[in-house]
């Protein structure tokens, strides 16, 4: 009998040597770094938005544009930021191994203990009526820690780490977060290209959206793996997006409402994407194109299932491994994620986290686009040559071939909702059409983003419950503040009054992202701030 007992201590001793590590990062030598193809020599500090600072042997910190960096250091810089914001938020967020894995030491801790009472009670021949209920009640706990078991925990997502990976795309992209959603704001138009390529067009245009504030989109943070994983095919998520792109595209099925592929049907421009009848912008098949703009080692999109999208290399900078049916696997940490690839099903094979498919064959919560005019038809044989945007970038040329001959579209909208289509013929004829529509929107951060962090307001705890303190520091000190203003994301004034340095109570505006605005003297600062 002492021997089982001395046996079972040792075991959970060992348990607990296995759990005792600590994340140690290696320290980072000063090293020499290829920028725009000279050699630079110092330490990695930091990546803070799209600039990595690094500091030399004397202590002077210089910063480059991440993109200016070679694809070798780019890839590392990557994996140091990874595993720092791993280190800052390892007490906090259960997305790395150690922490998933603790959820089935308590089913590890009852299995022995079970197990020891057993043999405990079939030396000593006493209750042999609870023996079998102890049986199955070894059986239950040994299957509490399986493999499987432990995957169909419902994980949290690192609000911060997902932020990572849009942050290369802001300020054309905002972001914010509640206890249950990463919410995506953007107007769904891309930097780079849109719709040449096209050899089978439906006569739709790119017109920018409101993905904003109730209609951002939505990325579950606490997503679980499904217990069957719907397919994304012919029959299902026919309507709607089945992930964003960190630039804030919609990505939807690569097949259509009318159930064909539409890569194999032509309907894609060079960047995988075109419009959808209501003159909405997005893709069909993974966007690999964004590495362009973003290091190789981060996410390019997230599904609406919460999970991850990379492209051909692995979050550590590995080769991609084999994937299976869903197209992805689990990664080392424990957490799944998909792949994009330039061949079907390119991007999900299965939504592999639970999700909700509505009547529509949609998954909801879904963000909506507007739409200005009735929906084209298939203009059969026509190829879109050139798209490029107006002078003062509130509308397009649109410039396409048919039967040898050129045509020209060009449309613009104005600050009340008015779209005019001016269509030009081979010939020289015009025709003009004109609808009234919704107002174009702004993504607030794109107009104050650059002032968003002043220094000399601080608000704080940020995010918080509903109470903030508010202060003022700088060069002259702690000053008083005259006028506080507060929006929300759509830019609705909802609190403005005569404050001096204190509190600020706002529980009761719910949560979600707001804009707090501070007016001292002639000077207007500005802060976002969460509750949550």
């Amino acid at each position: 009998m002492r021997k089982i007992a001395f046996i079972f201590c040792l075991l959970l001793s060992f348990q607990n040597n296995l759990t005792a590590h600590d994340l140690n990062l290696p320290h980072t030598p000063d090293q020499h770094w290829t920028v725009s193809g000279e050699s630079v020599q110092g330490s990695f500090l930091m990546l803070k938005g799209t600039q990595v600072y690094l500091e030399n042997s004397n202590g002077t910190i210089s910063h480059f544009p991440l993109k200016s960096f070679s694809i070798a250091n780019q890839q590392f810089i990557a994996q140091k930021t990874s595993n720092i914001l791993k280190l800052n938020t390892r007490s906090s967020y259960s997305a790395n191994a150690n922490e998933e894995k603790s959820n089935f030491y308590p089913f590890l801790i009852l299995f022995l203990s079970l197990t020891f009472l057993l043999i405990y009670l079939q030396q000593k021949h006493k209750y042999s009526k609870i023996i079998p209920v102890l049986v199955c009640l070894i059986i239950v706990s040994f299957l509490g820690f399986t493999d499987k078991a432990i995957r169909t925990f419902q994980t949290i997502t690192n609000p911060l780490t997902i932020d990572s990976a849009f942050t290369f795309y802001k300020p054309a992209v905002n972001t914010f977060w509640d206890s249950t959603y990463f919410r995506v704001e953007s107007k769904g138009i891309p930097a780079h290209g849109m719709m040449t390529g096209i050899t089978g067009w439906q006569q739709q245009f790119p017109i920018p959206q409101c993905y904003i504030g109730t209609n951002a989109w939505s990325i579950p943070l606490n997503p679980s793996i499904a217990a069957n994983p719907v397919p994304v095919n012919q029959f299902h998520f026919l309507k709607g997006a089945v992930a964003i792109a960190v630039n804030g595209v919609a990505i939807f099925n690569p097949y259509t409402n009318t159930g064909v592929d539409a890569f194999l049907d032509g309907q894609l421009d060079y960047w995988g994407g075109h419009c959808g009848r209501a003159d909405d912008y997005h893709y069909h098949t993974a966007p690999l194109h964004l590495y362009s703009t973003s290091p190789l080692t981060f996410p390019i999109a997230y599904a609406l299932d919460g999970f991850a999208v990379y492209g051909t290399l692995e979050p550590d900078g590995s080769n991609m491994k084999s994937l299976d049916a869903n197209h992805g696997h689990y990664a080392g940490n424990g957490v799944y994620h998909y792949h994009g690839t330039a061949t079907a099903p390119y991007m999900i094979g299965n939504m592999v986290g639970s999700v909700t498919e509505d009547a529509d064959l949609q998954i909801v919560p879904q963000s909506k686009a507007s739409s200005i005019r009735p929906a084209g038809a298939p203009l059969k044989g026509a190829v879109i040559t050139n798209l490029l945007a107006n002078a003062n970038q509130n509308g397009y040329a649109l410039t396409y071939t048919l039967a040898g001959l050129t045509y020209l579209v060009e449309y613009e909208w104005s600050t009340n909702g008015v779209y005019t289509f001016k269509y030009t013929s081979p010939t020289g004829g015009v025709t003009t059409n004109t609808y009234n529509g919704f107002k174009q929107c702004t993504i607030s951060t794109s107009v104050e983003n650059n002032i968003i962090e002043n220094k000399e307001l601080v608000i704080f705890p940020n995010p918080s419950k509903g109470n903030f303190e508010i202060l003022f520091t700088g060069k002259q000190g702690n000053i008083n503040l005259h006028e506080v203003y507060i929006y929300d994301m759509l830019g609705k004034l909802l609190y403005q009054d005569k404050a001096s340095q204190g509190s600020l109570a706002l529980g009761e505006f719910g949560k979600g992202t707001y804009i707090v605005k501070v007016k001292s003297g002639n000077e207007m600062y500005h802060k976002k701030i969460i509750i949550n």
